[in-house]
């Protein structure tokens, strides 16, 4: 430990002054506290130190910093109450320092030492004086408000430090952290009110110190005590948090894209390495440049340098696609140039080492990660390591530069080729003229809105039934047949070649059958994904390329798990195709019903995906001004919403014994008979509901899909009815006329229920008509079956046969 004395803040902090005395006299009130409380054998520790300091008169009242070097024993003892008991002082960087930290008269060696290296640069860096003094300021405010009013929300205590090593170029970050609980304040006169309103706002100007200096004077405080500071090294966390910047940002280009380059360097712990980073640009399936932004690849910038054409780059771009993997070439030798050409243009642009890794979103490949030097590197899996934090955030960096990519794309797509519905394009025209008279006379100038008011809404939803139950059951049944091929797989290998790591792996293996049965968690997938990743397919590859005697066994277990054919995701391939039988039916009849719907009065129809079909529709007059409205389209919409509810449980219903996997669906209409407004969202591309009276709208149509019926455990919705949610009774007796006419159609059954629902999340007082579909054969359904089998494959041999269908069905 370390009794030498050193100014930390000497000449830095000229209107900053305090009044202050250096005591231990808070300890000790600390200590006494404790002894009153505490019941192990800590009490016989304090007890021990409170005499000690008690018998050192000098330790009981004000301090002189010079002096305290005597009473090291005392302080190696404090030393050992306030911090862990295992801490090694030559790591730890920990000090104790008069109460306003100017002066520091106790530390490790670990701190001691950390303060001389960094001296000299501290002393270099004569500009940050200013930026400490507020730091200072700051902190001795922070103090005062927390111990008079209990207020924390000025700016943080903790002061980040910077040190550029002036060899590597590599900078590291360190915390300080001041602990104050040892500090005492005492205020001359009668402190004064607060209006902390007014300090929030002063400090969102950053004008809260000039408020504070003039309500709370400093030199009316007198601090007592002494101050424990603390530098955690937070380059690691520092050097990710740069990156996290550019995400949230969105800053992920020029100037930004340096700072994570920086910060890939200082995972690194190697100045002399560069990186780069590749997005894979996809166009309609095909790999693209984009040359319109400056490039951050350096395999793409030699290229540009010596007029290497993209075309070259596309066969080995798409092959790496199918195939991704990570590629070093710690030494760009003239043997791996000539077999790679491409490495050419790297090592005439001074290049001596190249690698890369595969980058991926979401379990998708987005681009790659470049690791080069012009120096000599060797890439080995300890450097890859200190990636392992931020490939993530690199994933969702790419992904970001893809999705900007896409959305250039689009909006000149929709700039230039799509078409908005006719029922609201007029509105769109009218706010895009308005917009170009008045950009003639200001340079700059807002859009307006586009905004409907005082419209009518009507939401449906199809769903699937159940389909999270049968994404787990494929899910599950595949991961077992998956497993039973790997453990057969092991197996055969046995019998060729002799590793005792085959007995461990298919230890594992069968372990994961035992466990494959119960779970569902994505927790445990991932676990098990993790298992056959990491350990299970590296040593597969490893045995095929050594032993040709093992290719058959292993190229057979891979192609059985490939995800397009393989059988080992026969139930994903089913279940999916099934849904998509059932979407696609539903929503070409969606399409091609709200066509005619169209001819009697303009509306707006706006159709969403989800596991299965959601839909919203919008009539007024505002949709439609030259058009006079009437209430009468409005319950003309009602109507046909319900029939259309009806063929749509009929259709879905009789497509069933076609699927290869037999899925039902659920019918959901929820009655809104107040209008609403809705605006365009230029951000979304997309309508969304203005005020919070509306939004209450959107609530309810988020929540109501899994509602449960009062008192009960059974959903609302369920297959072969149509349920129809709602608030107030005159809502529910237009649509009891409605059904009562469907059902003299025919279409209905006469089971109409009236539920009471459950209260849900912000929502309560809602009800329900439930009523039962009348499922007949229709030439319509016959139609679309059709129609769909020509857009969807279907193997014969998966459809149903009669006993499943009436099981099913009962």
């Amino acid at each position: 430990m370390n009794t030498s004395v050193v100014k930390i803040n000497e000449g830095e902090c000229f209107n900053c002054k305090v009044a202050y005395t250096l005591s231990f006299r808070p300890l000790i009130a600390y200590l006494k506290s404790r002894l009153k409380t505490e019941q192990t054998l800590k009490a016989e520790f304090y007890r021990f130190l409170l005499e000690k300091i008690e018998r050192e008169d000098a330790l009981k009242n004000d301090i002189n910093v010079d002096d305290l070097a005597k009473y090291k024993d005392t302080l190696e003892l404090i030393f050992t109450i306030l911090t862990p008991l295992m801490a090694n002082e030559n790591d730890l960087f920990w000090a104790m320092s008069t109460p306003v930290p100017e002066s520091i008269f106790f530390s490790t060696d670990g701190f001691h030492e950390f303060f001389s290296l960094h001296k000299e640069e501290k002393n270099k860096n004569s500009h940050l004086e200013e930026s400490k003094e507020t730091k200072q300021i700051q902190f001795i405010y922070k103090m005062i408000l927390r111990r008079f009013y209990n207020y924390t929300s000025i700016s943080n205590n903790e002061i980040l430090y910077a040190y550029t090593d002036p060899e590597t170029h590599l900078t590291s970050y360190y915390n300080i952290s001041p602990d104050t609980q040892f500090v005492d304040i005492q205020f001359d006169g009668e402190l004064p009110d607060l209006n902390f309103e007014l300090v929030a706002t002063q400090m969102q100007e950053g004008k809260e110190i000039e408020l504070l200096q003039e309500l709370l004077p400093l030199n009316k405080f007198k601090f007592d005590g002494f101050c424990v500071i603390t530098l955690t090294d937070v380059t690691l966390q520092h050097a990710l948090d740069g990156i996290r910047d550019a995400l949230v940002n969105h800053t992920y280009e020029a100037e930004a894209y340096q700072h994570v380059m920086q910060a890939l360097k200082t995972l690194a712990g190697n100045g002399h390495i560069e990186f780069g980073l590749l997005p894979f640009l996809m166009v309609n399936g095909k790999f693209v440049f984009d040359n319109d932004h400056h490039s951050q690849s350096i395999l793409i910038d030699s290229a540009k340098k010596y007029n290497i054409e993209e075309e070259t780059f596309f066969n080995l771009v798409n092959e790496y696609i199918e195939h991704p993997r990570p590629v070093f070439f710690n030494n760009l030798t003239d043997d791996k140039i000539e077999k790679f050409p491409f490495l050419d243009i790297l090592r005439k642009n001074g290049v001596k080492s190249y690698s890369f890794l595969p980058i991926f979103y979401n379990n998708q490949l987005a681009g790659i990660m470049e690791i080069y030097s012009e120096e000599n590197l060797v890439v080995d899996e300890k450097l890859l390591s200190r990636f392992h934090s931020a490939l993530p955030l690199l994933g969702q960096l790419l992904q970001y530069r893809i999705e900007d990519f896409n959305s250039k794309m689009d909006n000149v797509l929709k700039d230039k080729f799509t078409a908005l519905q006719p029922s609201v394009q007029w509105k769109f025209n009218q706010v895009v003229w308005d917009y170009l008279k008045k950009s003639r006379s200001k340079k700059t100038h807002e859009i307006e809105t586009v905004t409907f008011k005082g419209l009518y809404p009507l939401f449906g939803a199809i769903d699937i039934k159940s389909s999270t139950v049968e994404r787990n059951y494929a899910l599950q049944e595949d991961l077992k047949v998956l497993l039973a091929l790997l453990c057969q797989t092991l197996e055969d290998l046995r019998t060729i070649i002799r590793l005792d790591l085959l007995d461990k792996i298919l230890y594992n293996c069968k372990d994961w059958v035992k466990r494959v049965d119960d779970f569902i968690n994505s927790s445990e997938e991932a676990q098990l994904n993790e298992f056959l990743e990491l350990e299970v397919y590296p040593m597969l590859r490893h045995i095929e390329k050594g032993n040709s005697l093992t290719t058959d066994v292993i190229s057979t277990y891979f192609n059985n798990i490939n995800s397009e054919n393989g059988i080992a995701h026969e139930n994903r391939r089913t279940l999916e195709t099934s849904m998509q039988f059932i979407n696609t039916a539903v929503s070409d009849y969606l399409e091609d019903a709200q066509q005619t719907l169209q001819e009697t009065y303009p509306c707006y129809f706006a159709k969403f995906r989800t596991d299965g079909v959601e839909y919203d529709i919008y009539i007024g007059q505002d949709i439609a001004p030259d058009v006079p409205f009437d209430l009468l389209y409005l319950k003309n919409i009602r109507l046909w919403q319900l029939t259309a509810m009806v063929e749509v449980a009929r259709l879905t219903n009789s497509l069933v014994g076609q699927m290869p996997r037999p899925l039902l669906t659920t019918q959901l209409i929820f009655i809104h008979s107040n209008p609403i407004d809705i605006s365009f969202r230029n951000d979304e591309r997309r309508f969304d509901v203005e005020g919070a009276y509306n939004i209450r709208y959107e609530v309810v149509k988020k929540r109501i899909d899994k509602v449960l019926v009062s008192g009960t455990d059974q959903r609302l919705t369920q297959p072969g009815k149509i349920a129809l949610v709602y608030f107030n009774n005159y809502e529910a007796n237009e649509y009891r006329e409605y059904i009562e006419y469907l059902q003299e159609q025919g279409f209905l059954l006469n089971d109409l229920e009236t539920l009471e629902l459950e209260e849900l999340q912000g929502v309560s007082g809602l009800k329900a008509l439930r009523v039962g579909v009348n499922y007949m054969s229709c030439d319509f359904f016959d139609e679309q079956w059709t129609k769909l089998k020509k857009s969807i494959k279907i193997e014969p041999s998966k459809k149903l046969n009669k006993d499943d269908q009436l099981k099913l069905k009962n």
